[in-house]
C-alpha cells in the first residue's frame, strides 16, 4: 500500500495530540494516511502496553487512518542506532510516503528529540541505493520522502507554517481522548500525570486556537521544516 503520508511518533497518542487535525484534513481531501508509533508507551504513568495498543486502534479507527504500526522499541530508552533505522527505514521503502511527520525537535520528553532525530536520518539513508533491505524476502526499492515536518508538541516552537483544522477540532479531541487511560477522567483510579488534568486537554485547544488566530482561523497545528518550501501559487497562501 502506497501512502501520501506516513506520521512517525515516539509514542501512542503523540500524533493525535500534535497532527490529529491535520491527517484528518488531508484523509478528507482523499490522501491515504498511516502511522508508524515507534514504542508501546509502556514506561507511562498510567495504563499498560496492552491498553495503549487497543486505544491506539481506537483512534486510528476514528481518524480513519490506513495502516497503523508499533516497532515496538524500547520506550525511554530507544537510540539512534543502525538497527533501529533499518526498521524504519523497510517501513518508509514500504509504504513510499511523499511526506513524513515526525516529532518536535526539542521537547520535555527526551524521547520526542531522540525520534526527530532518528526518523530524519532514516528518511536520509532510505533514498540511497547502495544501503540494501530486505522485506518479506523481497529487496527494497530506494525510497526517499520529498518532505519531513516536525509537528509541535508540549513546549512552544514557533512554527514555519499552520494548518487550519477548525472543521476537524471535535473529532481531533475524540481521537485524544481514545487513549482513555492517558487523559482526564474523572473516574480513574491511576495516579496523576503531567497529561492527565482536565487542564491538559483545554491546553491542547488554547494552543490550536493560538495558532489559528495566527492566520485568521479558529483552529491550526503548528509544523517546523527542515527545508524551504517552495509553493506554486501566492493565493494558496493565508
Amino acid at each position: 500500500m502506497k501512502l501520501d503520508i506516513l506520521a512517525i511518533a515516539a509514542h501512542p497518542d503523540d500524533i493525535e495530540l500534535a497532527c490529529s487535525g491535520t491527517i484528518l484534513h488531508h484523509i478528507n481531501m482523499g490522501k491515504k494516511v498511516g502511522i508508524l508509533d515507534l514504542t508501546q508507551g509502556e514506561l507511562g504513568t498510567r495504563g499498560s502496553s496492552v491498553l495503549r495498543l487497543q486505544e491506539a486502534k481506537k483512534a486510528a479507527k476514528i481518524m480513519g487512518i490506513s495502516v497503523r504500526e508499533n516497532l515496538g522499541f524500547d520506550d525511554g530508552f530507544f537510540e539512534n542506532t543502525k538497527s533501529n533505522q533499518l526498521e524504519i527505514i523497510k517501513k518508509i521503502r514500504l509504504y513510499q510516503p511523499e511526506i513524513i511527520l515526525c516529532n518536535a525537535i526539542q521537547d520535555r520528553h527526551p524521547d520526542h528529540a531522540r525520534a526527530s532525530t532518528l526518523v530524519s536520518e532514516s528518511c536520509f539513508y532510505s533514498g540511497l541505493i547502495k544501503l540494501e533491505t530486505i522485506l518479506d524476502n523481497k529487496m527494497q526499492a530506494s525510497w526517499r520522502p520529498k518532505a519531513v515536518y516536525h509537528y509541535v508538541q508540549d513546549r512552544y516552537s514557533k512554527p514555519d507554517f499552520v494548518v487550519d483544522i477548525t472543521s476537524y477540532m471535535d473529532k481531533k479531541m475524540e481521537s485524544i481522548l481514545a487513549f482513555e487511560s492517558q487523559f482526564y477522567n474523572p473516574n480513574s483510579k491511576e495516579p496523576e500525570s503531567p497529561i492527565s488534568s482536565k487542564e491538559f486537554l483545554e491546553f491542547t485547544k488554547s494552543r490550536a486556537a493560538e495558532f489559528g488566530r495566527q492566520i485568521g482561523v479558529k483552529y491550526a497545528e503548528g509544523f517546523t521544516v527542515e527545508r524551504l518550501i517552495g509553493v506554486n501559487n501566492l493565493f494558496d497562501l493565508y
